[in-house]
């Protein structure tokens, strides 16, 4: 196994999505949202990813505002035409950007308040060794999620919504323990937001 100083893991950021729950008619791209910090909602969740990895990987739907905003963050930005087919599409898109790094952590341009100490246990679980590491909170499993190089091959199949829920049911996962209710919490909604 490799030391963890030759280790590299690599922030991966799903903000391909719709935002269908948040805004039925898409006229408000609820990642351009404000949380109640004052940031939009993508760039929140960015520079946590950012705080922990020195590569961010990001997906979106296409050029626009919201790759900019990632961008200029210091992201790198894969456009995925393909994004309506689903979640798994996206991730995949994303990894073929980082299919070097020895795992990643996958969170969610949704998910503005997952705490930097969160991602960093995670980044943690997988240097030690760990094929999918998960954040738990009062036993509820929540986001990013963590994966180690071993189940890149199975990654880059994932298809659907789910995303790469399904390998959590295939393979044992290290609970990672967190005090971070961002871990649970996404913006599906306005009141989401308040």
């Amino acid at each position: 196994m490799n030391s963890p100083h030759s280790q590299h893991i690599v922030g991966i950021l799903l903000a391909a999505g719709r935002g269908l729950r948040f805004d039925p008619e898409e006229t408000k791209n609820k990642l351009l949202q404000y949380t109640p910090g004052g940031e939009k909602v993508v760039v929140a969740s960015a520079k946590t990813m950012l705080t922990v990895f020195s590569e961010v990987v990001a997906v979106v739907r296409k050029e626009d505002v919201v790759a900019a905003s990632l961008r200029a963050l210091g992201c790198t930005v894969a456009v995925c035409d393909e994004a309506d087919r689903g979640m798994g599409v996206s991730l995949a898109c994303a990894l073929q950007h980082a299919t070097d790094a020895s795992g990643w952590v996958i969170a969610l341009g949704d998910m503005p308040y997952v705490q930097p100490d969160t991602v960093a246990a995670l980044r943690d679980a997988l240097m030690q060794g760990s094929d999918v590491a998960v954040p738990v909170r009062s036993g509820r499993r929540g986001n990013p999620v963590g994966f180690g190089r071993r189940l890149l091959p199975e990654l880059l199949q994932v298809e659907g919504d789910q995303g790469a829920r399904a390998l959590l049911h295939a393979h044992p996962w290290t609970a990672v323990e967190v005090d971070d209710a961002g871990i649970h919490q996404d913006i599906d909604s306005p009141a989401d937001l308040e």
